[in-house]
């Protein structure tokens, strides 16, 4: 089955915030636009768009989550904390997709996976709200068994394993060391019978090794192809990491 590409547009968001904050999304000078970038990266391919609406509002703001879902041609799938405050907000968005997450205001950017195990009573809670209104609901997860059973038992049909520690591997050795993690946790999860995503600090350097692991479904990627937008544009971002996930997933 071809791997599919959802496409993280944040730091589109990031990028207008950082001159437009007080203004707001609809000031008519406000840009870039994440709706546009996130038409652009259908246009080049990509399956779908992840955004984060986190609680502080710092990068996508509630009017960009709202425009995504009304105008964008793909599935929204959106990242958002596990509180009342933020599921109550997506049971009236309807995305296609949630994938819960865990946030702290000090992060740069979401440091470590969900602690299902810890947390298991009140992410059953979130995903039996979301899932009972047709929003299917992933968990952003540390790739350990632990997490993996947890998310199992949570009532989550799908997983998307954290790729940081990989990503941020600098010598040939902790690279081998965290793809054989990655890829025993995708095994285990396909065996506990849910889908295997996967994302964070994945690029074009580092995705053809990890594309060898088993029972990948959807990689969202956007740091890096917001990188490289800056110099050849989104769409034509998207269509060099669709190729190059099109030729290393199938080598």
């Amino acid at each position: 089955m071809m791997i599919l590409l959802g496409v993280n547009i944040d730091h589109v968001a990031t990028l207008r915030q950082a001159r437009y904050r007080e203004d707001g999304p609809s000031h008519p000078l406000a840009e870039p636009d994440p709706v546009e970038a996130a038409l652009e990266a259908v246009s080049g391919g990509a399956h779908g768009i992840t955004a984060h609406l986190r609680e502080d509002r710092r990068h996508i703001q509630d009017a960009d989550v709202r425009d995504l879902k009304d105008r964008v041609p793909a599935p929204l799938n959106l990242e958002m904390a596990v509180t009342p405050a933020m599921t109550a907000w997506a049971l009236a968005l309807k995305p296609a997709e949630a994938c819960l997450v865990p946030e702290s205001r000090e992060e740069v950017t979401t440091e470590g996976g969900l602690d299902v195990a810890a947390a298991l009573s009140r992410v059953k809670d979130a995903v039996a709200a979301l899932e009972g209104t047709g929003i299917r609901t992933s968990l952003f997860i540390d790739p350990v068994p632990a997490q993996i059973e947890a998310a199992a038992a949570s009532g989550a049909r799908v997983v998307e394993l954290h790729t940081g520690a990989y990503a941020r591997a600098l010598d040939e050795a902790g690279r081998t060391a965290r793809l054989a993690e990655l890829r025993a946790a995708a095994v285990l999860a396909h065996e506990a019978g849910l889908q295997v995503n996967a994302g964070h600090g994945l690029n074009y350097r580092n995705l053809p090794a990890f594309l060898a692991t088993p029972h990948l479904h959807t990689l969202n990627i956007g740091h890096a192809i917001v990188s490289r937008a800056v110099f050849f544009g989104m769409r034509q971002a998207v269509r060099d990491l669709v190729r190059l996930i099109e030729k290393h997933a199938t080598a």
